[in-house]
């Protein structure tokens, strides 16, 4: 069918694009991806995809990880909820491993110069937003400049294109000075920009983020790694502490509104920790395989009738343990983890460095902001998940 058409470099150019739009548009991400699944599909060679997948325990676990979801809705009350969740799982059996059998080493700088690329657009538009030289657009608002979508994915979005540029300038020795000072200029000001917008799970991320480049890059020096870490984070957090109002103002909250709970269990950090606390009562009753794909909502209404009648009912915990937990019980937590255990695991089989550390990075990452949000079901921060993981974790000299 494709017999004129070169489906390899189609493909890459496509990646690339991908990349690009991700970050930036959900239509065009996922017309790009409509069209990446079509042109596979049809694309033939249908032996050597499925023995790539098979032979990937990541992929494995991907799958089993979908495959659970389709499973919870046996004992699902609210179908069509149920059936809701499996769709926006469906990155983790269709996508994940069609990007998988896809992408090429020789692009990987390509496809992060693309997503880099991206985030300096995001990047400039929110300044030029935070100075009023242009009108707030989309989600973004002067106090809180994030356009192209909600501070819950810009920031940690964010976050790993500072790590992508930090890691180039401490582990690039080929670097020229004119890319080295550009880098260094971006991670200044993503930075500052980090500080300007409100995603404090991406501003913890980050601060993990600092934490695991200085340990890659002092490797056998944990001790010094530990000194300069010691100071550094602390010294970055007072500073945007005392010169972003936003970010005070965040901080503040958090503490406050953490350690008097029950006076502020209406506040974002109240009912998160409400959302937990609810949600503990139906898992202890349902430990090992949860009330179903789709009963949230619905065991969630049961007990916030009863503890907490004054505050507002939930489809999502904003944590990812709890949501999984709660749904699919301790084999949907273990499908979880395995996913993140096998990729911290195959990291160490890489030979480049790069892949190596950020194979590493990303889980650890992840593991960190599920805390305050389910940011695998998010489109932003799912699409950015599978399409890292699809070459990190790839062996590009068996296949």
């Amino acid at each position: 069918m494709f017999e004129n058409l070169n489906l390899d470099k189609t493909f890459q150019f496509l990646l690339i694009i991908l990349a690009f739009l991700m970050p930036l548009t959900v239509f065009g991400g996922n017309l790009i991806i409509v069209i990446i699944c079509v042109l596979w599909l049809f694309s033939g060679n249908y032996k050597s995809k499925f023995d790539q997948i098979i032979n990937n325990k990541l992929m494995l676990a991907s799958i089993v990880f979908f495959c659970i979801h389709l499973v919870g809705l046996l004992w699902t009350e609210d179908l069509a909820w149920g059936l809701h969740i499996v769709h926006k799982m469906w990155y983790f059996i269709g996508l994940f491993p069609i990007l998988y059998t896809i992408v090429r080493k020789d692009y990987i700088s390509h496809y992060i110069s693309a997503f880099i690329l991206a985030i300096s657009i995001t990047e400039v538009c929110s300044y030029l937003v935070w100075f009023e030289v242009i009108e707030p657009f989309k989600n973004a608002t002067i106090s809180n400049p994030t356009p192209f979508m909600s501070h819950i994915s810009y920031n940690p979005i964010l976050a790993f294109a500072i790590y992508f540029v930090l890691h180039e300038i401490f582990f690039n020795k080929k670097i020229t000075n004119l890319v080295f000072s550009s880098y260094s200029f971006f991670a200044i000001s993503m930075t500052i920009n980090m500080f300007i917008t409100g995603g404090r799970a991406g501003q913890v991320m980050f601060f993990a983020m600092i934490a695991i480049i200085i340990f890659q890059f002092f490797n056998t020096q944990k001790i010094k790694a530990l000194f300069l870490i010691s100071f550094l984070i602390p010294g970055i957090f007072f500073t945007a502490y005392t010169t972003s109002d936003l970010f005070q103002e965040r901080v503040d909250a958090a503490v406050k509104n953490s350690l008097f709970y029950s006076e502020n269990k209406a506040s974002s950090v109240g009912l998160r920790i409400t959302f937990a606390l609810n949600s503990w009562e139906a898992i202890k009753k349902n430990p090992i395989i949860g009330v179903g794909t789709g009963d949230f909502p619905i065991e969630y209404k049961k007990i916030n009738k009863i503890n907490t009648p004054g505050l507002p009912n939930t489809t999502n915990p904003h944590n990812m343990y709890v949501l999984v937990a709660m749904e699919l019980g301790a084999l949907g937590v273990i499908s979880m983890l395995s996913i993140f255990y096998y990729q911290i695991k195959l990291s160490f089989n890489s030979s480049n460095k790069f892949i190596r550390d950020f194979g590493i990075t990303l889980p650890l990452l992840f593991l960190v902001i599920m805390c305050s949000d389910s940011y695998l079901l998010g489109h932003y921060t799912t699409l950015i998940f599978v399409f890292f993981s699809s070459f990190l974790y790839k062996d590009f000299e068996k296949f």
